[in-house]
């Protein structure tokens, strides 16, 4: 018996930023077994002239009305949001792609109640590599994840720890570490910066547990992320070097695009990976 639904799955778009709107005109340049039915925003009329031009203009609802309308949603949204997306996609049992995966980290109790309505909570992880690799080493005994991310200057800027602490980042002439811990307090310095690790934190050992670093890197023009990883089954090494998109540089070009492909497995009939 076939587990794939009969009909399309409804997809909503919580933002239309640097992720939800890629993903936006993807879906409503037509995807098999996916339909856009509907967008939110913070500006309803802005976000109303940006999907104007589509085939099919979607509605701009606001998170209650996008939760009843869809069967899957992309969360994109900023930190003070997130929970009034999640908290009634997860008690009306939906499905909810999360990008803000800092915020997911702060209300872990999402994933338990998630249980009991049966909703699913997905993290989209193709921004990093080896994932699969990673879920598998955590079965076994793992005894260190490291990470260490390096970054263009302009990307981290805005990041609250930065500017707390007083980072000048304009004029850097030489890499400079922000950060070294673990992920669960580079999440709540960083919240805009560091999904991907908390990511790499939750398929692995968990955030306490998980080393992380963050640089403010002027030789690099991409976000670059080094992983080490040592178990007992394994020890790898990986390196993943993304693309900033130019008007929101602490967000990379493979972020849209692992969204994309994390909606499209959901009805695939074929997917590689775990």
């Amino acid at each position: 018996m076939s587990l794939r639904p009969s009909q399309p799955l409804k997809v909503g778009i919580a933002g239309l930023g640097a992720v939800g709107m890629p993903v936006a005109r993807w879906l409503d340049g037509g995807v098999d077994g996916l339909k856009l039915v509907a967008v939110s925003a913070g500006d309803k009329d802005r976000a109303r002239n940006r999907v104007a031009d589509f085939r099919s203009p979607p509605p701009v609802l606001d998170l209650a009305g996008l939760v009843e309308a869809s069967d899957v949603l992309l969360e994109g949204l900023p930190p003070k949001h997130f929970a009034e997306l999640v908290e009634p996609a997860v008690e009306q049992g939906k499905t909810v792609v999360v990008l803000t995966l800092t915020s997911l980290l702060e209300r872990l109790d999402l994933v338990d109640r998630a249980r009991d309505t049966g909703a699913t909570l997905i993290a989209a992880t193709g921004a990093l590599v080896g994932f699969d690799a990673v879920r598998a080493a955590a079965k076994g005994e793992v005894s260190s994840v490291v990470m260490k991310t390096r970054k263009p200057p302009a990307g981290l800027k805005k990041a609250p720890f930065v500017i707390e602490q007083g980072f000048d980042l304009d004029d850097l002439s030489e890499p400079l570490c922000l950060y070294k811990g673990s992920v669960r307090d580079a999440a709540a310095k960083f919240p805009a910066n560091v999904n991907v690790a908390v990511a790499l934190a939750l398929a692995g050992i968990g955030p306490d547990r998980t080393e992380y670093e963050i640089w403010a890197d002027p030789d690099v023009d991409r976000n670059t992320h080094n992983i080490q990883v040592e178990a007992d089954s394994t020890r790898f090494e990986m390196t993943i070097a993304g693309v900033p998109i130019p008007e929101n540089p602490a967000t990379g070009k493979l972020t849209p695009l692992s969204a994309m492909a994390t909606l499209e497995r959901l009805v695939a009939p074929f997917t590689v990976g775990t």
